[in-house]
């Protein structure tokens, strides 16, 4: 994907699904739905949405949270998706956590 001179870039940083209170959800839809949000909380400090989303880097722990994290990429981000990249990856802080998700948005 290219970027237009003089969009800009904001890269936000891996986003776990962990609500404000602390609770993990158990569900890897639920956890991906969270990250998504505080994404777009944090795009929105920027003046961005979900929308300006040009790449994705997600990392589940097992291959059953795919469909999961897919049908919640689906729900929140354009069509077609951005550039991105899925991984398997052997686990994260918590044992709880299934999912984390990082974004690259750009506008002008």
């Amino acid at each position: 994907m290219a970027v237009p001179a003089g969009y800009r870039l904001v890269a936000c940083s891996g986003q776990l699904g962990v609500a404000v209170d602390g609770t993990i959800p158990e569900d890897v839809r639920a956890q991906a739905d969270m990250c998504f949000a505080n994404i777009a909380a944090i795009l929105a400090e920027a003046g961005m949405g979900l929308s300006d989303i040009i790449r994705i880097n997600a990392y589940v722990t097992d291959r059953a949270h795919m469909k999961g994290y897919m049908e919640s990429r689906d729900a929140h981000v354009a069509t077609p998706p951005p550039a991105s990249t899925l991984m398997i990856v052997s686990g994260f802080t918590l044992p709880a956590f299934k999912v984390e998700i990082e974004v690259l948005a750009a506008a002008m």
